[in-house]
């Protein structure tokens, strides 16, 4: 063989080993630097994994579609559910005081002669003092030298017939302490009225008192006297007086003047109260107080 053979045989068989592998595809260049992308795995044809294949990208396509509802959205609607609810309780105590005031207004005893109906006969409201059923409550306080009394009453009267519950604290305090003295007095009369006018009723009254002490109850008879009489249209004049002869000695009277505002009544007057100086509470000052106080009746 000669050298330019032999030469040429071994150019080609270095070439060879130097050449890298070739890829053996058709119709397309291979690109070192394209993208690699997933190869779908095959499958036979009519299989259910053409199904679930598909089913799984429905499912993230829905997936990345969905909505998330955010805190804000939370936050508003309970937002407007308060605001509804407050709106509804606001109607309904604006309601009932209203309801409330208007009952206050319209009932009581103290509403006069229809003008427009002279010669009717009277309603219960226009018999005022006179009327064949009333009940009465209403408080006091009278601001004593020395402490403070609060008087509590309740009272009805049926036709001439009646009663009179009444419950009285006396709170005495000593010269620079701090230490209270109370007292406990307690009164439940029977009454009978024999003065009764639209204008006027005139009670006296007679049961029980009570005195409560640190350790000792005292009990013994009572007797009073009342009056209720109309002055100028709503306003009245009211005086009391109660006495306990023994086992204490204790006279208690009321006097002043009731503004009547449908069944409510607003009290204020004077108070003078006298009672045995060892049963009396530490530091109070008897005699005579002013008094203011409310009322209902009806």
């Amino acid at each position: 063989m000669s050298f330019p053979k032999v030469v040429l045989g071994g150019g080609l068989l270095a070439g060879l080993l130097a050449a890298p592998p070739a890829e053996a595809r058709f119709g397309k260049r291979s690109d070192s630097h394209e993208t690699s992308k997933p190869v779908h795995k095959a499958s036979a044809i009519g299989s259910d994994d053409d199904g679930d294949s598909k089913n799984e990208d429905e499912n993230q396509n829905r997936s990345s579609k969905t909505t998330t509802v955010s805190s804000t959205d939370d936050c508003c609607s309970a937002s407007v559910s308060d605001d509804a609810a407050g709106l509804i309780l606001g109607v309904v105590f604006e309601l009932l005081f209203r309801g409330v005031g208007e009952a206050i207004a319209a009932t009581g005893t103290h509403h006069g002669h229809d003008i427009d109906a002279p010669d009717a006969a009277p309603q219960r409201n226009s018999l005022r003092h006179a009327v064949p059923f009333s009940f009465r409550a209403g408080v006091l306080a009278s601001s004593i030298e020395g402490g403070l009394g609060l008087d509590f009453n309740i009272g009805w009267d049926v036709e001439r017939f009646g009663a009179d519950l009444r419950m009285s604290r006396l709170i005495g305090t000593r010269e620079a302490s701090t230490y209270l003295d109370t007292r406990n007095l307690g009164a439940m009369h029977v009454t009978y009225s024999p003065l009764v006018r639209e204008d006027l009723r005139l009670r006296v009254e007679a049961g029980v008192s009570l005195l409560d002490l640190p350790g000792r109850l005292y009990v013994g008879p009572s007797a009073g006297v009342s009056v209720e009489a109309c002055v100028l249209g709503p306003l009245d004049v009211e005086a009391r007086l109660q006495l306990t002869p023994g086992p204490y000695q204790q006279a208690d009277g009321h006097a002043g003047l009731a503004l009547h505002l449908g069944s409510l009544m607003l009290r204020g007057g004077v108070r003078y109260l006298n009672m045995d100086s060892e049963v009396a509470p530490l530091g109070l000052a008897l005699g005579f107080s002013p008094e203011f106080g409310m009322g209902f009746t009806f």
